[in-house]
């Protein structure tokens, strides 16, 4: 086998137990992966205009419509005039939002910590920077 097909293999096993990891953290904290993807992502961002959330999420502004309206309703979010732009709406985290997203970054530090405990700090800044090159390339 290549060294390209093995390392397909590895990045492939790696996204699909990453995966499985993910959806069973935020099953546990009542949450769908893409209500989740939003709360994380506006954790970090906070506050953006629907449009912008929406083109970090890939998805359409009306299917960020109806997650945001699902979270309104869960209390994770609220939506706010934009001062300096009367036709823009900004979300940004509620309290409870902003508590879960930092427990769930929380999980993500622990399962860092977890899968790369048998790496030396070398390794560790040299996968670092290998991962910050590939997310480049998206």
């Amino acid at each position: 086998m290549s060294d390209i097909s093995n390392l397909t293999n590895q990045i492939v096993e790696f996204y699909e137990k990453l995966s499985s990891w993910e959806l069973s953290v935020v099953r546990e904290q009542g949450m769908t992966l893409p209500q989740m993807h939003t709360l994380e992502i506006l954790g970090t961002h906070e506050p953006l205009r629907m449009k912008e959330l929406a083109q970090r999420m890939g998805v359409t502004t009306g299917t960020l419509t109806i997650q945001i309206d699902k979270l309104e309703r869960l209390e994770m979010v609220r939506r706010r005039p934009h001062e300096e732009d009367r036709r823009s709406i900004l979300v940004e985290l509620t309290p409870k939002g902003k508590a879960l997203a930092e427990e769930h970054h929380t999980l993500h530090e622990q399962l860092t910590r977890d899968i790369t405990a048998q790496l030396g700090s070398e390794e560790r800044r040299a996968l670092e920077e290998a991962f910050r090159r590939m997310n480049c390339e998206f």
